[in-house]
């Protein structure tokens, strides 16, 4: 086998079979939004620039075919799928109730070393509206939740939480690409949260809080959406 390491952005992929880092490498140019959606994925110029052959580039293809990622046209060939507005918003309305129940649970468990991470990581995110790059601001976005949510004690509700972000992923979703005066808000939102949880406000205040937050980034994207 031989060893091989693809780069994309921040993406490094790991060694594996061609087939596998073929799969590998397409698929995070989708995630980070190189591919964006309707983008012709030509087999050949994919597998020259990876050093393989077309063969291991088409077995990828046709499982991100199967995942939902990539779809076959008539006289097109393989492209980028769209984005499922609708599979988006059960996502966000459901990530918006099982995030806020996470949040508010963790919070009696969030110490100053935590709340330090989390105020950094929210300066990146403000630094980043100067010259907004929305991939790498969503990145942030899911660092800096990940902070409030990772000590929530009941495993099945922060495993519902990694579900949801992981079909976020998956649906290649940054909302702030298509609403990205939303971004400045958000960070004003969590600084909010941050003093909710430093000053121990109760768990329904905070749980309220988060769902609105969540909400809002939602409700930014539809209204955007429906004027389009």
């Amino acid at each position: 086998m031989t060893d091989f390491s693809w780069s994309s952005g921040d993406v490094t992929v790991a060694t594996g079979s061609k087939s596998e880092q073929a799969y590998a490498a397409v698929k995070a140019k989708i995630v980070d939004g190189a591919y964006s959606p309707g983008y012709r994925l030509v087999l050949a110029k994919i597998a020259e620039d990876l050093g393989f052959s077309v063969v291991p580039v088409r077995e990828a293809i046709r499982r991100l075919e199967a995942e939902g990622l990539v779809t076959f046209e008539r006289n097109v060939g393989a492209t980028v799928a769209g984005i499922d507005p609708t599979e988006y918003l059960y996502t966000m309305q459901t990530l918006s109730i099982i995030e806020g129940a996470a949040t508010a649970l963790s919070a009696p468990l969030i110490g100053p070393v935590d709340i330090t991470r989390a105020r950094a990581v929210n300066a990146e995110m403000r630094d980043c509206l100067e010259h907004f790059d929305p991939v790498r601001f969503t990145r942030l976005n899911q660092d800096f939740h990940s902070v409030l949510f990772e000590h929530c004690p009941n495993p099945h509700i922060l495993d519902l939480v990694h579900r949801g972000w992981n079909r976020l992923a998956s649906l290649r979703s940054s909302t702030f690409r298509f609403v990205p005066g939303r971004a400045r808000d958000s960070v004003e939102e969590h600084e909010n949260l941050l003093q909710l949880i430093e000053t121990g406000a109760d768990a329904d205040t905070i749980e309220k809080a988060a769902r609105r937050h969540r909400a809002a980034t939602l409700d930014a994207y539809l209204t955007q959406t429906t004027h389009q």
